[in-house]
């Protein structure tokens, strides 16, 4: 399996400084590739990292560049060529790929050789050919039969440093199970960041402390002179703002996905168009800030990792269906409640939106009718107990289905 580990690097200001500038020199042989590429026809990535030799005779600062780098430059170049066909071809309206200016190209990549990971007077640094041993944070051990494959070293507009290392462990993931006993379906939203099967509501996170000192750090930026010591001492405050927003929100999300993948055999979520959600009018920076999409990749790729089944649902019809008996009810927005004229049965909406979707989830997936439960026996059971509530009216009602209960409405 293959992994990625990310590291801080603690460089010198010498180092640094040798740093920044091998990330400037690999953004100028971008440009120059570039620049033959929109000139030259019939050119691929091999073709032209094979002139790579020639060129440091008349260009002798690439001696101080390692040929792997420079070759991941080129490389680089036509996978960003590459995408930007796959997206004409998908029918989305493309441009041209630009010259990266200073800012805009903050990386550069080891492969198969060049790095090694040192253990130096009992500090963990990384070693990196035509730069030396910088020390790094070793705040996460690596498997012990991990091997290094990539070091991508990366600088973030924050200024501070980064290593990624791509690994690569001979262990395949664990295999997922045939008759999933823990089953569960996932509805997501604004103000209940996730609603499960369960009867688990989780809160969004509350982030107005850190919007409004964003906010107060881009007001400040814009009474700089641009370009100006000030500015850029300014620039960096709103990075860190930036990055705290960021790092806030990426550890909430990687807890959560990490939660679901672990403890279910099988997860069911709905198969959100995140990008098209976040482009409809209203409304747009809460459905942008509770970053779905990014929880349903982490999500996925979580339960590959743990042997968990996932299926993406289609979520149109889900909130109108009965999760009891099918039948479709139509209803606005703005009602929070599922009540089926058909079989009387009563839920709050999104538990009965949830519930269609692992149903729909466990059809998908070719594994209902192996002992998978009724999407419902365990909500009814949270709120027999009382441990389920919603942010509704708190009203109560006999459960219809005759199990006792009194569902929170």
């Amino acid at each position: 399996m293959n992994y990625n580990y990310r590291y801080r690097l603690r460089p010198s200001d010498a180092l640094e400084e040798q740093l920044a500038w091998t990330v400037d020199t690999c953004r100028q042989v971008y440009n120059h590739f570039l620049h033959r590429l929109n000139r030259t026809e019939d050119t691929s990535a091999y073709s032209e990292q094979k002139l790579l030799p020639s060129l440091k005779k008349w260009w002798t600062d690439l001696k101080d560049v390692h040929s792997k780098v420079l070759q991941k430059v080129v490389q680089r170049l036509y996978d960003n060529l590459s995408r930007l066909a796959d997206a004409k071809n998908a029918g989305r309206k493309v441009g041209q790929l630009k010259w990266k200016p200073p800012g805009e190209y903050r990386s550069f990549t080891y492969s198969q050789s060049g790095f090694k990971l040192k253990n130096t007077s009992g500090r963990t640094k990384m070693w990196l050919s035509k730069l030396g041993e910088i020390p790094l944070t070793y705040h996460r051990d690596l498997p012990d039969d991990a091997e290094i494959k990539t070091v991508a070293v990366k600088q973030e507009p924050t200024g501070k440093w980064y290593a990624i290392l791509g690994v690569e462990t001979p262990d395949d993931p664990p295999a997922k199970p045939e008759n999933p006993e823990k089953v569960v379906g996932i509805d997501v939203g604004i103000l209940k960041y996730t609603h499960d099967t369960d009867g688990t509501a989780v809160e969004s996170l509350d982030l107005s402390d850190e919007r409004k000192r964003l906010k107060r750090a881009q007001r400040d930026l814009l009474r700089k002179e641009h370009g100006s010591a000030n500015w850029e001492k300014q620039r960096r405050v709103v990075a860190e703002r930036h990055a705290e927003l960021k790092n806030k929100r990426c550890d909430f999300l990687h807890k959560l996905s990490n939660y679901y993948a672990r403890e279910y055999d099988f997860v069911a979520v709905e198969d959100l168009d995140a990008k098209g959600l976040v482009e409809l009018p209203g409304n747009s920076r809460n459905r942008a800030g509770v970053a779905w999409g990014t929880f349903l990749r982490m999500l996925e790729y979580k339960c590959e990792c743990e042997g968990t089944h996932f299926a993406a649902v289609n979520p149109r019809g889900t909130t109108k269906e009965c999760a009891a008996c099918g039948v479709s009810t139509e209803k606005p927005l703005w009602v929070r409640e599922h009540s089926c004229p058909a079989c009387g049965f009563e839920a709050d909406r999104d538990a009965n939106a949830v519930a269609r979707r692992r149903l729909a989830g466990s059809q998908k997936s070719a594994i209902s009718g192996n002992g998978v439960e009724h999407p419902f026996s365990r909500y009814h059971e949270a709120v027999r107990s009382g441990t389920l509530r919603s942010n509704a009216c708190g009203d109560c009602a006999p459960c219809v289905l005759g199990c006792g209960c009194k569902a929170r409405r």
